[in-house]
Order: C-alpha cells, then structure tokens, then sequence
C-alpha cells in the first residue's frame, strides 16, 4: 500500500479515479479533509466514525487520549526508532500534550490562518525557491499574475513583454524560458496556453510505461479539438489506429484536469488551521508522528458489510459498489498518511537546525531536493505540504517554513534567504537608535560574517519585513 500513491509519479499505474481520488486528499488541509469525511460517512452507508473520532462527550480521560494533538500508530509515526518502544514521555512531548509550546503570535492548539493559498500565492511560492535570476523571476511574477483562475495563460507573450517595459526587455524566446519552468509547477498542467498543452502538461507527470501514454499525446498535441465532432472511430482512422487503442487513450485525457487552476482556492478569514503532525525531540533525536485527526477515523460498517451475502441482487450490486468505493478511500487516507510522514522524515532530517536554533539556522531547501531523495514528483512534494501544519517546540508552523531559497557564501556553501533576514533583523534591533544601520552597513556587516549581499538585497529583505529606512527608524526611536 505504501506505493499506491507514489506510484501517481514515479510507477506504472493508470490515473484511475481512484488514483485521482487519492492525490485530490493529499493536496487537502486537515479541515478539507474533516470536510470530506464527513460528506463520506453521510453519503455512503458502508462508513461509519471510528470510535472515540466524534469529539463526542467523556470523561477527562478518554478525551485527552483521543486530542487531535495525540499521535496515531506511533509504530509508523516515529521515524528514528531504532528498536526502542515509543513511550512519548520525553518532556518535550509532554509540553506537547498539554499545548505549552510558546507559539509565535500567543494563539492557542487551533491557529488562525495567517493567510489564503491561492493560485498566484502557490506559484509565487514556487518561483521564490528557483534558482533563476532577478530578470528571469520578474518575468515569471508577470507570467503568474497573467494566468486566469483556471491556470491558463491567455494573454500573448508579446503582451506580457509589454507589461515588462521599460525595466526589461525580454524578447518572447527569454519569455517562453520562464514559462517552461512555471510549467513544471504543481499543479500540473498550470500556466498552458490552451487545453492540448494542459492534458499534455499533465502527462508528461506520469510514468513513461503508462498504458496509452504514447497515443493520448498524440491526441493532445493535435486532434484533441476535433474529437467532440469526429468521436473516437474518426480520430482512430485519422490516426491509424485501433478504436480500442483510442478509446484507452481518451479515457487517459478523460482522467486529467483541464482546469488546474480550480484546484486551489482561498482559505477564508474564519478558517483555523490544525496541525497535521507532531514533532518532538526524545532522547536528542527529532520524531514525528501524524496528529490523531489526520489519520484514517472511518472504517467499514461491518453490519452491512456482511448483509451483502444476504439480501437481493440489485441491494447486494449497490452495496458492493458502495463497499468499493469505502476502501479505496480508505487506502487513499493510508497513503495520505504515509506520504506526509515520509516528506516531514525528510524535512527534520535537513532542517534540524531550524528547529533547535531557530530561523538563522534554516539551511536552503527546495522542493526539488526533497522530490529526488524520495523519488516523488515534484508536484507530490508540492501537494503534500499545501497548507498543512506541523506542531512543534516552536509553535505550530506551515511545512512551507522548511524551505527556502539560498545565497552562495564566501565560505563555499549557502544561507536561506529566511536566515539571511533573521540576521538583519538582529542586527537592526542591536543598533544604535540614534544613529540606525543604513542598507550598505547591513550589507558591509552581513559581508563581514561571510554573506555577501547587495545593499539592494538588503532593501528587499527589509521591506518584506516591514522594517523601516534608516533615516525613519531614527525618529522612531
């Protein structure tokens, strides 16, 4: 089981709907998710709640073992075992359990969202962590801020260089560049300039042995608009192949999204965030766990599970459907599970610097580095850390936070742009308040440390914090 959603990107396995399915949970907050249970146990009478899921009345006891902040199946959850038996009494576990973390901004468990994930947030987001340069990357802000709600780039390129002028001058190849790489972003088939190049963006995600995979490109890439007036048998003879070949194929184009933008949407004001896992530190190692509401809290209703074998063809035929559709869920919910656990694995492995010293020690970290070390797609990566939540001895944090973009230092590696900012706002609340640093003594001192940033860089930095200039934190003091 622990490959059946991996194999959405990295295996030979049709996009089913139930494959969809199990991506479409992945990319899920842990309230859309609630959101969907629930529709799930209404609609469907082989669900029912797991019990002690329902937030229902009990003692003190019983409500504290089943908190949303408990983990699950610590077996599966604790990620550096070693053999020793997951006990959760280390006593940073403990203020785990009683809520005592010293969160950021004072909220409680259930944080309010700070902000909504909307399309042009999600990629904003993506082309921070590319390594291309400040041209490149204005190209690509304007190629976002031109896509329309669905992911599709409407506007002609000539149009976007216009928007670029007079800073840049990019000619429409440097523009197409750029768009390749938005291209590559989750979620699939975003920034295409008509529906062929959408599905054809999406299959080029899935594995080379998918069955049709040859044929529904070629579809995409050219006879994809005449198949309403031409059906399968037309496209068949114009393409010379079988109908059952070409039938396969266009259930491959039938299965993908033609509108990727719809995928993501703003999360309301009102909307709190809960953690998706638990991190704690026992013994010295970090360890995680996925927090009791994340994993799988329906199961099968064993009552009409065995009154199949005794009712009527037609009952048994509905009931069996419905028995189907009740396990795949909950198969998509394991490997929900599973995947996140695997990419927070990841993530602690390479920022447990962030989490003991704090934002200074955030190493850069791409989603591309995490997609090889875990042989997923990129876009799985993407989808896997779309707004979820992590509890931490540093409050309740978006898995967003563990990556960054990095600067080359003079000492041969690289620093976070998120470490380079928490160092220039240390150095800015150690000034002088009568006499302020300016942007070039930030940079001559950030240089002196082995960081070798531009004064302009600085002002960027900066600015993002909402920090003001030097001649006007001067007044402030």
């Amino acid at each position: 089981m622990k490959a059946r959603l991996q194999t959405s990107m990295g295996q030979s396995l049709v996009m089913t709907p139930q494959l969809r399915q199990a991506i479409r949970l992945l990319q899920m907050s842990s309230t859309e998710l609630e959101l969907e249970l629930t529709e799930a146990v209404e609609t469907n009478p082989l669900l029912e709640w797991a019990e002690n899921t329902d937030g229902g009345d009990g003692d003190d006891s019983s409500s504290s073992s089943s908190s949303d902040e408990t983990p699950i199946d610590p077996a599966q959850g604790d990620i550096n075992a070693d053999g020793e038996d997951w006990d959760g009494g280390d006593e940073d576990w403990s203020s785990a359990r009683s809520g005592s973390f010293d969160d950021d901004d004072g909220n409680s468990e259930r944080e309010q969202a700070e902000d909504g994930d909307t399309l042009a947030d999600h990629l904003l987001w993506q082309l921070h962590l590319t390594h291309l340069g400040s041209c490149d990357r204005a190209i690509g802000v304007a190629l976002i801020d031109a896509l329309d709600e669905d992911g599709y780039l409407r506007e002609p390129l000539s149009a976007i260089a216009q928007t670029l002028l007079p800073e840049i001058h990019a000619d429409e190849d440097e523009i197409v560049a750029v768009l390749r790489q938005i291209q590559r972003f989750d979620p699939a088939g975003v920034g295409a300039r008509n529906l062929g190049e959408c599905l054809a963006l999406q299959l080029d995600t899935l594995p080379a042995d998918t069955p049709a995979l040859a044929l529904a490109r070629r579809i995409a890439d050219g006879p994809l608009e005449r198949l309403p007036r031409a059906g399968i048998n037309g496209i068949a003879q114009e393409l010379k192949q079988s109908v059952a070949d070409v039938e396969e194929a266009v259930q491959l184009l039938r299965s993908l999204d033609p509108r990727p933008g719809k995928q993501l949407g703003q999360m309301s004001s009102d909307t709190y965030v809960v953690p998706d896992c638990v991190v704690w530190r026992q013994r010295g190692i970090w360890r995680c766990a996925l927090a009791g509401h994340a994993g799988p809290r329906v199961v099968i209703n064993q009552s009409y599970e065995q009154l199949i074998r005794r009712c009527g063809d037609a009952d048994a035929s509905y009931l069996r459907a419905q028995l189907q559709e009740a396990r795949w869920l909950l198969k998509s919910l394991q490997a929900r599970g599973e995947t996140l656990l695997r990419v927070v694995s990841s993530l602690l492995h390479h920022q447990a610097g962030f989490l003991e010293f704090g934002e200074q020690a955030l190493r850069p970290l791409t989603l591309r580095e995490i997609a090889g070390e875990l042989e997923l797609h990129e876009s799985t990566i993407s989808r896997a850390i779309a707004r979820k939540y992590v509890r931490t001895p540093r409050g309740t944090l978006p898995l967003r936070a563990f990556f960054a973009s990095g600067i080359d230092t003079e000492g041969g590696g690289e620093a976070s742009s998120t470490a380079i900012q928490s160092m220039i706002r240390n150095l800015i609340d150690a000034e002088n308040p009568r006499k302020p640093l300016s942007d070039a003594k930030l940079a001559e001192m950030l240089k002196t440390s082995g960081i070798p940033v531009a004064r302009r860089t600085v002002a960027k930095y900066r600015e993002a914090m909402n920090i003001c200039a030097s001649h006007e934190r001067v007044r402030i003091a």
